[in-house]
């Protein structure tokens, strides 16, 4: 091995290393969520998280005193809010609510497969039809463990879980699409500042007097999906994916149910039942299986 390759090889493990870190912060989201939500109302996480994430942004954007974006990128700003400010969170942690995060990790391990469909249709690529039925392929797999775990029926919390995963893959490709251009943390950066004044007038509205009240436990999961899920992890995400490349950085995203799953049976004490395993391989899988297909552009 030449020098070239080496250096090669020791950038893609760095960015596999720190992609991993953000994957990690972003697997404790439904288990930290489910603990949030027994001491806050779900829209309150929602939009609190979001507000406190969005002033340390704030504080960010000016310390490194970033540039203000253009106006020809803030439809796509608005997008990403949309996405993973707004939808991720609010279906997702309303689902917590009553639905388990074992659960939510097996229906959410469809993500990597739905971000690249969206790309797919987002960016006018062809892919082959062997895509397209390994994608068919893992959406029935993900509908038929939420028939057989809910006695044959798909349920509201099942299509909370399914549209915030679609929203956060819609934030991924436009946030992903943007990074292209300017510094990756100052694009989660800029799309929480602006959504800034709506989480302010909602997070007024949501508050309760009495989460005051709540222990050390609720807060400081309401501080970590703030800090960490909303904001630090997309810097981890991202910086790892500058360094290593997205195509074998992104790999990485596969072992998220497997994360999931696992903080679950640590923090909520959730057992690791053997359906909930086998379903998450099986849909890995097809995630794998897809990046093998050849996908043309146009």
């Amino acid at each position: 091995m030449n020098n070239l390759q080496k250096v090669k090889v020791n950038r893609e493990s760095k960015g596999m290393l720190i992609g991993f870190i953000g994957i990690l912060i972003f697997s404790l989201t439904l288990p930290v969520s489910k603990v949030a939500v027994l001491s806050f109302d779900p829209y309150f996480i929602a939009f609190g998280r979001a507000l406190l994430a969005g002033m340390v942004a704030l504080a960010y954007l000016l310390f490194t005193q970033s540039p203000l974006p253009s106006k020809t990128d803030l439809a796509k700003f608005a997008v990403i809010a949309l996405g993973v400010v707004f939808g991720f969170p609010i279906f997702t942690t309303v689902a917590m609510k009553e639905g388990s995060s074992s659960h939510g990790a097996v229906i959410l391990g469809m993500m990597p497969l739905a971000t690249t469909v969206i790309g797919v249709l987002r960016f006018k690529e062809r892919p082959s039809l062997g895509f397209w039925l390994v994608s068919l392929l893992g959406a029935a797999l993900v509908v038929l463990y939420a028939l057989l775990k809910n006695a044959g029926s798909f349920t509201h919390i099942d299509g909370l879980l399914v549209l915030g995963g679609i929203c956060a893959c819609i934030g991924y490709v436009e946030g992903g699409e943007l990074s292209r251009k300017m510094n990756p943390r100052a694009v989660i950066s800029w799309a929480l500042v602006i959504s800034l004044p709506i989480n302010i007038v909602m997070s007024y509205l949501t508050f309760n007097a009495e989460y005051w009240n709540a222990d050390l436990v609720a807060w400081t999961s309401f501080v970590y999906l703030s800090i960490f899920p909303m904001f630090l992890g997309f810097f981890f995400w991202y910086e790892g994916l500058a360094i290593g490349g997205i195509a074998r950085v992104s790999q990485v995203q596969l072992i998220q149910p497997f994360c999931t799953l696992l903080a679950a049976s640590i923090f909520l004490g959730d057992h690791l039942t053997v359906m909930n395993m086998v379903f998450a391989f099986l849909v890995v899988s097809t995630v794998i299986l897809s990046k093998k297909m050849l996908v043309k552009r146009n």
